[in-house]
């Protein structure tokens, strides 16, 4: 459950990053794609493995 958390978190992370116009973040723009495809595979990820072993 851990990990489906912080996989929404990762993605979570990368939409802000894609919206926000605070120029602090304006070098870490270019990350927010891969901020939100990592938690998308990681959530994905862990819902097969949970429904592989049959706790879902």
């Amino acid at each position: 459950m851990f990990g489906i958390i912080l996989a929404v978190a990762i993605m979570v992370f990368g939409i802000f990053l894609k919206t926000t116009n605070d120029p602090k973040f304006a070098g870490s723009k270019k990350f927010s794609w891969m901020f939100i495809i990592l938690g998308i595979l990681s959530v994905v990820g862990k819902l097969v493995i949970m429904y592989q072993k049959g706790e879902l």
